[in-house]
């Protein structure tokens, strides 16, 4: 198609000036409406309704929330640690490996809901340091940092 061709009056401007038609021409940008530039926009939910649903989900579950392989490399590292270099190294059954993790997690996440109850009695609710530190000293457990004596 050919431009509408529009002619000045005065010699300072050029005398023949091309206008182009708005039909013909494509929009420059295509309008961003739910989509964005990447895809279908996001589902943004309130500030934690997303934690509220990951609680809920574990606490329905039954499976493990530590890898198996990486908490296997952690307690064998532990224990070579502790031996004597001249003895030999402990093998472990899988069974006693699946034990050892089953009652670590269960210390975690009872420890991790004292501390929490901890946060919240300070009205809180980021847990800190000192709130595990308080868990862990009303439960009684030793701590293998504190110098304390007794």
């Amino acid at each position: 198609m050919r431009s509408k061709q529009v002619a000045y009056k005065y010699a300072k401007k050029p005398q023949v000036q091309y206008q182009a038609k708005s039909k013909s021409l494509p929009p420059k940008d295509p309008p961003k409406g739910p989509k964005g530039p990447k895809g279908p926009k996001k589902t943004r939910y309130r500030p934690g309704t997303v934690a509220l649903r990951e609680i809920r989900k574990y606490q329905k579950s039954t499976e493990l929330l530590i890898k198996k392989l990486p908490f296997q490399r952690l307690v064998k590292q532990l224990v070579r640690d502790m031996t004597p270099p001249y003895m030999d190294p402990y093998r472990f059954q899988s069974s006693a490996l699946g034990a050892l993790q089953e009652a670590s997690e269960a210390y975690l996440v009872d420890l991790f809901g004292d501390a929490n109850l901890c946060a919240l009695h300070a009205n809180r609710v980021t847990l800190l340091p000192k709130d595990l530190a308080l868990a862990k000293r009303i439960r009684g457990d030793d701590d293998m940092n504190s110098s304390g004596s007794i």
